[in-house]
């Protein structure tokens, strides 16, 4: 016997390699089909690829006959080794593809059939069950941003009075007419400190409380701006004033400082000011009484004002 390693390598794969045998197990499996005896078939196949495990028509029959059985997991696997080679057979990534779809992978499921549709673009059955998959995968994504809103609306409709706030808290929240969590996410800390008897420690108390739910104050503003804006386009709506709302701030002719403020903010348009609070403007640095009473006078010019905390 040879010395060189690469002779033992070879000899040693041959000796697994059993064609003869695997042939006469796969005459067995065509008779137990003959007859429907689809679990002798698989018994029968498991013991042809054993004798011979490079024969991958051999294994392509033992994973489709897997398959019909319903046993999903061995099939998977079959397919896979199966697909190993290169190229590897149409038939074997469509099949494999269709199982990873029934079980939810569908990105495993598009990989497998962009193989085919990367040398047979016009493949029909690969090109109808990418459709499948793609609109399945785009189905699972909405109903699990569905299912996330939902959970975050539960979240923000608990009522503040759920916590345990202090009754000077829960007292200046109710004059504030703030119900929710929802209510405090559309509220910055200058509008809380300017309410009438809201102090430091309430601050603390409510910022505490957010955060135990990962939550902060005003980071649902631009919800609130949003909706402030599209509830004075629909009262203006026929008026002849709706146009008014895009009208920009720049040509207001505001001061310096009023027009600093308002960059700061993002502010835009008139909309976008009608949209804020007094105490969103009055908590930007250096804009004063002098300054709100302004951009108040410019709005009362164009049938508008700053957004109420009720509103």
């Amino acid at each position: 016997m040879s010395g060189d390693p690469l002779d033992i390598v070879i000899g040693a794969n041959e000796a697994k390699r059993d064609a003869e045998q695997a042939a006469s197990h796969a005459r067995d499996a065509d008779k137990a089909e003959a007859e429907g005896n689809r679990e002798q078939v698989i018994v029968e196949l498991k013991k042809a690829v054993a004798a011979d495990p490079t024969d991958l028509d051999l294994a392509f029959r033992l994973a489709y006959a897997l398959d019909l059985v319903g046993e999903e997991e061995e099939a998977i696997s079959m397919y896979e080794q199966v697909c190993e080679t290169q190229p590897a057979p149409i038939n074997a990534l469509i099949n494999l593809a269709v199982l990873y779809e029934d079980r939810g992978d569908y990105i495993r499921a598009e990989r497998s059939l962009r193989q085919v549709l990367d040398t047979s673009p016009n493949h029909p059955r690969a090109r109808l069950f990418m459709k499948d998959v793609q609109a399945s995968r785009d189905m699972f994504v909405e109903e699990e941003q569905t299912r996330d809103v939902l959970k975050r609306n539960a979240l923000l409709d608990t009522p503040v009075t759920d916590f345990e706030l202090s009754v000077r808290t829960r007292t200046c929240l109710k004059k504030m007419n703030i119900r929710t969590l929802g209510d405090l996410l559309r509220i910055t800390e200058a509008e809380l400190m300017n309410s009438k008897n809201f102090g430091e420690s309430s601050l603390v108390e409510i910022k505490a409380m957010l955060a135990t739910k990962g939550l902060k104050l005003g980071q649902g503003l631009e919800d609130a701006h949003r909706a402030a804006r599209k509830a004075l386009m629909d009262k203006l709506k026929g008026t002849g004033q709706e146009g008014a709302l895009a009208k920009g701030v720049t040509d207001l002719q505001l001061s310096v400082r009023a027009r600093k403020a308002l960059q700061m903010l993002n502010i835009e348009t008139l909309g976008d000011l009608a949209s804020r609070t007094e105490a969103e403007l009055m908590g930007v640095k250096n804009f004063g009484a002098t300054s709100l009473e302004e951009v108040t006078e410019k709005l009362t010019e164009y049938g508008l004002s700053l957004r109420k905390l009720d509103e």
